[in-house]
């Protein structure tokens, strides 16, 4: 029989579904579509929640309700062999080969960067991936504390630092919406629906649904009908989370040009935002929002590889996996 959930526990692994997906891409891409798509910003946003909110939605929902063991179960209906190569380069593209660095980089670009002179730029960076992959390490050796340590600690911290923001931003906007640049004007919505693929997360779904399951079968839930139902609130719960922040950092940055001017990408909106309204303190805000966004990503993208590669390979150990990823990053 399934243990009975509270409404704090599916809040729990909800917040550490939200921290999981969202890394530094879904800051940055909200923030340039807002700027692109000036008074559009709303139907925009809207396609961009379909598939940036929407699809890992139905991701998470599709592991729960397949009654799957894994991704590879799930993939292996097609044929054993496409299973497992399908599986395995899914994790490797949003793992050691794609995704978990750019979880450094972009931390240490938009967070640390500014902070440091360009001189000491090498040694930084060498510096700050020793302390960030090391504590994603950390965590990461421990994956039954992952629902702890993000949806309780480091989850709430993202919300909190990103929420001041959003709040300034919204209580008093940088300036008017301009009118949208040409793509925004004529199909703002399909641009938008485009541009929500960007962040990733459709394909992260499908390995970060895993970490859900296993998340409620250890708290007592083990029915097919009780881990699809748990998977649903706890993703409901993630997505409206991520439905919230991605519409104020739209609207964040439509209300932005007039102030910062027509920004390449999202970042340097953000930093000018961070910057406009609460000056050195808003830099320093905007680093530890990135910060924890970008490690939040790293431990469970981290978690879920070592995880797939030691089932894979049962002869060399989880942990053996998770220092391995770790110094492929440090090297």
């Amino acid at each position: 029989m399934d243990s009975k959930l509270s409404f704090k526990s599916y809040a729990v692994v909800g917040m550490m579904l939200f921290a999981l997906f969202f890394g530094a891409g879904n800051l940055i891409f909200p923030a340039q579509l807002g700027q692109y798509a000036g008074t559009n910003v709303w139907i925009a946003i809207f396609g961009f929640l379909i598939t940036g909110v929407g699809l890992p939605l139905l991701g998470i929902l599709a592991i729960g309700y397949s009654k799957s063991n894994d991704l590879q179960d799930l993939s292996s209906r097609v044929h054993p062999v496409y299973g497992l190569i399908f599986t395995a380069m899914l994790y490797l593209t949003i793992g050691p080969f794609f995704a978990l660095p750019r979880t450094g980089a972009v931390s240490y670009e938009v967070g640390v960067a500014p902070f440091i002179g360009a001189g000491n730029a090498t040694i930084g960076l060498l510096i700050f991936s020793l302390i960030f992959f090391g504590v994603s390490l950390v965590v990461s050796l421990n994956p039954t504390k992952i629902v702890d340590s993000i949806g309780k600690v480091l989850s709430p911290a993202i919300l909190l630092t990103l929420g001041v923001l959003l709040v300034a931003a919204f209580v008093k906007p940088m300036g008017n919406q301009e009118a949208p640049q040409p793509v925004y004007k004529s199909d703002a919505f399909f641009t938008g629906f485009t541009e929500g693929y960007n962040t990733m997360d459709a394909l992260a779904s499908l390995v970060f649904g895993i970490i859900v399951i296993s998340a409620v079968r250890k708290m007592g839930v083990n029915s097919p009908k009780g881990v699809l139902m748990a998977t649903l609130k706890s993703g409901v719960v993630a997505s409206a989370l991520l439905a919230i922040v991605y519409t104020g950092i739209a609207y964040l940055g439509s209300t932005s040009t007039a102030t910062l001017g027509l920004m390449e990408t999202g970042g340097p909106v953000l930093s000018g935002a961070s910057d406009y309204y609460f000056g050195t303190f808003g830099a320093m805000l905007l680093a530890v929002i990135i910060i924890l966004a970008c490690l939040t990503t790293a431990i469970g993208l981290t978690v879920a590889n070592a995880e797939f590669f030691h089932k894979l390979t049962p002869k060399i150990g989880y942990k053996t996996y998770v220092v391995i990823f770790s110094v492929f990053h440090w090297s």
